[in-house]
């Protein structure tokens, strides 16, 4: 029992973030791989189950025994029947993910949803730790989010849960990738703020870069920063209004910001308060590792059969 761990994997569209895991949220071993997504999904298949199949055998050389495999994913979930339905970022369309991964390492296998298992690792580990209520969203290149209670998040009755960048903010606005006019994620998503800068100044910019300029005093800069953050606060008050949560955890790219965004953010959802109590609005904790965090939660999960109760790494 003292030399257990679980396998976990965060599939990205560019990388491949893994661990080797204790019961106890202890990380002992930490790997990054390329996706290379170009290659077409049965290849980023093939590289998961060679990435999870070699750090099964690096804990078995190290003295170790693996008891269990979590790999979350990007899309569209099935996880009752470890599917990865759909996915733009990496091509899945109804790959079988988890019965693919059991058959080649012989380990009981879970799959989740890189959102879903970053929200569970930062309500259990991270900045909504103790809060019972927790919404994590994830701004980035899209917008998503994980509904959070008592460690265990929202699934949905089709795995779409948390889509939470498809919310209607500004009718009639930027069309977004789903087809429809002025979703949350064609205004706010770090994208969206530097295809709104050079709309408006002519010149290309990343949202880090927008942020500068907004923070430098630069007018247009200011204002792209300006609408994103009156959308986000829309978009959050319809949350809140929704799951009526303790704690609100903001991570993803555009969260690299820091007080820049979340200081007005919090004003912004403030006024939109009525009778609604309002959140805590924090910065996430864990980073870019959350998703490996929580693919490792819901193996120890499977593993035990009840949700787990870790010290944080």
């Amino acid at each position: 029992m003292n030399g257990d761990v679980v396998v976990a994997l965060d599939v990205g569209g560019t990388g491949i973030k893994c661990a080797l895991v204790r019961p106890d949220g202890a990380t002992v071993h930490t790997e990054r791989h390329p996706t290379a997504a170009a290659r077409g999904p049965a290849a980023v298949v093939d590289t998961i189950l060679d990435v999870a199949e070699g750090l099964a055998g690096k804990a078995r050389a190290d003295g170790l025994t693996p008891v269990a495999l979590g790999v979350a994913v990007p899309g569209i979930v099935d996880e009752a029947r470890g599917v990865a339905v759909w996915s733009a970022n990496v091509g899945f369309r109804n790959v079988p993910l988890r019965d693919l991964a059991v058959a080649r390492l012989g380990l009981p296998a879970t799959l989740g949803h890189d959102v879903r298992a970053g929200g569970i690792a930062e309500a259990r580990l991270g900045a909504g730790r103790g809060a019972g209520h927790v919404l994590f969203v994830a701004i980035g290149t899209g917008i998503a989010a994980a509904h959070v209670v008592d460690g265990s998040a929202s699934l949905g009755a089709h795995g779409a849960a948390g889509e939470f960048g498809h919310i209607l903010v500004r009718p009639g606005g930027p069309r977004c990738g789903c087809g429809r006019l002025g979703c949350l994620e064609a205004v706010a998503s770090a994208s969206a703020v530097g295809r709104r800068y050079e709309e408006l100044a002519g010149t290309p910019a990343t949202a880090a870069q927008v942020g500068e300029r907004a923070a430098a005093g630069e007018p247009v800069a200011a204002q792209v920063w300006r609408e994103t953050v009156e959308a986000l606060a829309d978009g959050f008050a319809t949350a809140q209004a929704l799951f009526d949560v303790a704690t609100i955890v903001v991570g993803g790219g555009l969260a690299q910001a820091g007080a820049q965004l979340l200081d007005p953010l919090r004003a912004a959802l403030h006024e939109r308060m009525t009778f609604h109590r309002e959140p805590r609005l924090v910065a996430a904790a864990l980073g870019d590792e959350a998703g490996c965090l929580g693919a490792a939660l819901l193996a120890l999960d499977a593993h035990r059969g009840v949700p787990t109760t870790l010290e944080a790494p």
